[in-house]
């Protein structure tokens, strides 16, 4: 709301109380006291030497006849900033000048307190039209009575607004203050049981209305520095949520300032504290627990209502509220007077037609030539009447037409924002687990790789173990030839033993390792094909399959490198290649291509030596271990 208009409505009222006469006109000393009153009330700095030369008495009368407005907008209005003064205090300062003029004392008896009256005069000022003199129209106050009603614990009665709007017509145009607080005071627009319960809950409409509280009530904090859990009293405000010891305010314990970029989230369970969640700012975050869920999710959405206000960078939920029923008002009398409109214009099109039934019963004695005459000039006027009804019709027809193309486009976006949502999170569900079949093949293949180099270790030292034995063997013949004595022998036959379990050893290691290699290579091969799976997926939702624009990839044979370095068991050669070729041959489709490429393999293996029937293992250079 606009702080100059809204300071203008209590000023206005503190200006009439002078104006005695009601004649628009106030005396130079009274407008000085009062500029003096406003100074004070809106912490603005002035002198007051400047304050007397401009309302001095001079030749030209004791009243300026420059009018207030200019100083009140150049001098007051124009300096004062929000934030720097107390707008209540303001308020009660105008409400005091204004009440003693006009608040009559009988009045005073009914069923409202001094404080009750103050509170619904402010009230009146919100909810009051922006054109003087100020007036509430019924629509604001029924809204206003429902609210006191609600917070009452019952049900306002609308009946009384009716009979008074039916005993006065001229209320329809809208209530002043004075009125209003005498209507209500002595219960002609609320049924008022209790005095007291009716304070209450006059108070705590004010609170949400006239100082914007959107929520209030106990919950848990979580200290920052102590990092203990402490019961709270929280008002929750457009700019801040402030928090105090306990809910009489005395003792304010801090404020949580909220802007545009603060965010509320909610918090698992921990600490032994249920129903948490957090208020980030962009110096820290508060973590704060309420009672229940019902009362999380109330404040979680009050919060979400005092950020979106900040977004849109308004101070008054209400205020906000009350410009949106006008509109609706508004729009509501736009498509009445449209209504009223077109009935006016067949009204005139009736009185027309009965003035020519009228004409024709006069004149009808002037024979079958003017009878045809003003049945042709009937005609027209009928035929054009119906094309201005035509033309209307049309027009709410294209108008309908606009409205439901507009609802269709707004519909198709949302559907498509929705798709585009669900493909963002296939996206990512899919690129996580795609990432998580890259690291496992990352995994496989270091595996796999440490597997053939223990492999190969392996077959170096069996060589080794061979060679020593071969050695051994040769020396035990020199012996034995040479007819050396027993015990030199019987020491060369347990060497040989040895060396004979040792290679037995290796050989049952290299067997193992041979099996670990396998199972590695396998791993192996089904991490490459989730890398592929997924690889396909993601590429699926990056760009769509259209139909037709599949196609059949054409299969290449591998051909096979034998090399003396790395000898395989005829098992393990095949048990390498033969998957991958056999899956080729799947993915082809054709039996004929299947039993070419397993001949193509059958002529490779036969090339390189190796045979799949036997379970021995052989070398590349032929030799056996």
């Amino acid at each position: 709301m606009d702080l100059k208009s809204e300071l203008l409505k209590s000023i206005w009222y503190a200006f009439t109380a002078l104006d005695v006469e009601r004649s628009g006109k106030v005396s130079k000393s009274q407008l000085k006291v009062l500029s003096h009153n406003l100074y004070t009330a809106l912490n603005i700095p002035h002198e007051p030497v400047v304050l007397e030369e401009h309302f001095r008495d001079d030749d030209k009368g004791p009243v300026s006849s420059q009018g207030y407005m200019p100083y009140l907008n150049n001098y007051i209005l124009a300096k004062a900033k929000e934030g720097t003064f107390d707008k209540e205090s303001f308020d009660s300062l105008c409400w005091m000048m204004t009440s003693k003029k006009n608040y009559k004392e009988a009045a005073k008896e009914g069923m409202c307190s001094a404080q009750d009256r103050f509170k619904l005069f402010c009230l009146f000022n919100l909810l009051s039209e922006d054109h003087y003199p100020l007036v509430m129209i019924p629509a604001e106050v029924e809204y206003l009575m429902k609210k006191i009603s609600t917070a009452m614990n019952q049900e306002w009665d609308g009946k009384l607004l009716e009979d008074l709007l039916s005993q006065n017509p001229s209320y329809q145009q809208g209530l002043s203050v004075w009125l209003f607080l005498e209507f209500v005071n002595t219960g002609r627009l609320l049924h008022i049981t209790s005095v007291d319960t009716f304070s209450l809950a006059l108070d705590e409409v004010y609170q949400e209305m006239y100082h914007s509280v959107l929520k209030k009530g106990y919950m848990w904090k979580k200290g920052h520095v102590r990092r203990n859990w402490t019961e709270r009293w929280f008002v929750l405000k457009p700019s801040n949520i402030s928090y105090y010891v306990s809910e009489d305010l005395k003792e304010k314990k801090g404020d949580i300032p909220l802007d545009k970029n603060c965010v509320v989230e909610t918090l698992p369970e921990k600490e032994g504290r249920r129903c948490l969640f957090c208020v980030k700012t962009p110096v820290r975050a508060y973590e704060i627990s309420a009672s229940d869920q019902k009362q999380k999710l109330e404040w979680i959405q009050a919060i979400q209502t005092a950020l979106r206000l900040q977004q849109e960078k308004k101070t008054s939920l209400h205020y906000d509220l009350k410009l949106r029923r006008r509109e609706q008002r508004e729009k509501s009398c736009h498509n009445k007077e449209r209504v009223h409109s077109t009935q006016e214009l067949q009204e005139e099109r009736e009185r027309q037609e009965q003035q020519i039934e009228s004409i024709i019963q006069v004149r009808g004695k002037w024979g079958g030539e003017l009878e045809a005459k003003r049945r042709q000039e009937e005609e027209q006027e009928r035929e054009h009447q119906r094309e201005v009804q035509r033309e209307l019709e049309r027009q709410l027809e294209e108008a309908e037409k606009a409205r439901n193309d507009m609802v269709e486009e707004l519909t198709l976006k949302e559907k498509e924002a929705e798709q585009q949502r669900q493909r963002i999170q296939e996206l990512e569900i899919i690129q996580q687990k795609l990432e998580t079949a890259l690291k496992a093949e990352i995994l496989a293949h270091i595996e796999e790789e440490k597997a053939r180099l223990e492999q190969e270790q392996l077959l170096q030292q069996e060589e080794e173990k061979v060679k020593q034995l071969h050695r051994l063997q040769e020396e035990q013949k020199a012996l034995l030839q040479r007819n050396e004595p027993e015990r030199d022998t019987a020491s060369g036959q347990s060497a040989i033993h040895m060396a004979s379990l040792e290679l037995q050893t290796l050989r049952e290691t290299r067997e193992k390792s041979h099996l670990h290699l396998e199972e590695a290579q396998k791993k192996l091969q089904t991490a490459t094909s989730s890398v592929k799976h997924w690889n396909v997926q993601l590429n699926r939702l990056m760009k769509p399959i259209n139909p037709g624009d599949q196609f059949q990839q054409k299969r290449q044979v591998k051909k096979i490198q034998v090399t003396g370095d790395t000898p395989f068991s005829s098992q393990e050669f095949i048990s390498k290649y033969q998957p991958q070729t056999t899956q080729e041959s799947n993915q082809a489709g054709s039996q004929s291509s299947s039993e070419e490429e397993e001949e193509e393999l059958s002529e490779q293996l036969k090339a390189s030596g190796l045979s799949n029937k036997d379970g021995t293992e052989t070398k590349a250079n032929g030799q056996n271990c």
